[in-house]
C-alpha cells in the first residue's frame, strides 16, 4: 500500500463518525481502483468528504443556536409573566 493510500485511509477512519456511511464504503471501494485513477478520485473524495463535515459542522451549529434560543425564549416567557404580575399587582395596589 503506497503512502497516499494510507493517508487516505486514515482520513476515512477519522472522519468516519462525520461522514456517512455510504461515504466511508466509497472511500474505500476508490482505494481499490488502479493506480492511474485512483489520484484523481481521490481529491474529489477528500472534497466531498470536507463539504460534508463542514456541514455536519454547520448544522450542529444551527442545532445549539436553536437550543439556546429556546432556552431564552422560556427566560423571556418567565420574565415577561413575573412583568405582567408585578404590573397587575401595582395596579392594584393603586386602585386601593
Amino acid at each position: 500500500m503506497s503512502s497516499s493510500n494510507r493517508r487516505f485511509n486514515s482520513t476515512v477512519r477519522c472522519d468516519a463518525d462525520v461522514v456517512s456511511p455510504e461515504l466511508t464504503e466509497l472511500g474505500r471501494i476508490i482505494q481499490t481502483l488502479p493506480a492511474a485513477q485512483y489520484p484523481e478520485l481521490e481529491v474529489a473524495f477528500r472534497r466531498v468528504v470536507n463539504t460534508a463535515i463542514r456541514r455536519r459542522q454547520t448544522l450542529d451549529g444551527v442545532q445549539e443556536a436553536l437550543s439556546q434560543l429556546r432556552v431564552d425564549i422560556k427566560y423571556l416567557m418567565f420574565d415577561l409573566e413575573v412583568t405582567r404580575r408585578e404590573r397587575d399587582q401595582l395596579r392594584q395596589q393603586m386602585e386601593d
